[in-house]
């Protein structure tokens, strides 16, 4: 019984030993942190947990520039002009005579458009700038005069169903006029002219024409006023001429 006790605690010291000795090599060679050493230490099953996604950004996609129209371009709109004439400077002791009355004559159409120029398009004959003052007899210029011009064309025949080579206009504030028109022809029995109505703000109406120098019809025609011939000058675009008005307030 002795020997049968003795050998008993000598199976136990061993295996205690043995026990250590697992329990010393397990320690030295694992990380207490590791999942081994868990197991060891706990006899809890450790499960490594994967590592957390970092959060996606949206990716940014590209901004579509703005379509911008390209403008285009347009034809500017062409409007009349006038030739500026240089006018001399008023002779007040010349224009202080009212200017003489003539026939109206028989090709007066009223209710003409408003326009400084006569010429359109296609239209034949010597370009002629008209231009000058409308004033009083104590020679102050008349703003917004209107004057009424109508002629024939450069055969010498008027057109008596329209408005061609007829319109009428108002002075400025200077009492100027300035008129864009042809040389008109002559036909039997005239001279060139222009016929003109001028009439002051709620002044009386002046029926008038114009003539041209150094026509030999001029001296031929049974009304050809010598008063009423417009100075003319040659240009290289046709002819200016100046006549100023003197009217009745």
């Amino acid at each position: 019984m002795k020997r049968e006790n003795q050998s008993t605690y000598r199976r136990s010291l061993w295996m205690s030993l043995i026990s250590s000795s697992i329990l010393l090599l397990a320690a030295c060679g694992t990380s207490a942190n590791s999942p081994i050493a868990l197991v060891a230490t706990t006899g809890v099953t450790a499960t490594s947990l994967p590592p957390t996604a970092a959060p996606s950004l949206p990716s940014a996609s590209p901004t579509q520039p703005a379509v911008q129209s390209t403008p285009v371009p347009t034809e500017p709109i062409a409007t009349p002009t006038v030739a500026t004439v240089a006018l001399s400077p008023i002779d007040c002791a010349v224009n202080r005579q009212l200017t003489p009355a003539q026939t109206e004559g028989p090709y007066y159409t009223p209710n003409s458009p408003e326009r400084t120029s006569l010429i359109e398009p296609g239209m034949d004959g010597t370009k002629l700038v008209v231009s000058g003052y409308v004033l009083t007899p104590d020679c102050q210029p008349v703003a917004g005069a209107w004057l009424d011009f109508w002629q024939a064309d450069n055969q010498g025949v008027y057109d008596n169903a329209g408005y061609r080579l007829r319109g009428h206009l108002f002075t400025d504030e200077s009492g100027r006029y300035t008129l864009e028109t042809i040389v008109p022809g002559e036909y039997p029995g005239r001279p060139p002219h222009i016929h003109v109505k001028v009439q002051a703000p709620n002044g009386p109406t002046l029926t008038a024409q114009i003539y041209f120098p150094d026509e030999p019809s001029n001296t031929t025609d049974s009304i050809f006023d010598p008063a009423l011939l417009a100075d003319v000058q040659d240009t290289a675009e046709g002819k200016v001429a100046t006549f100023n008005f003197v009217v009745n307030p």
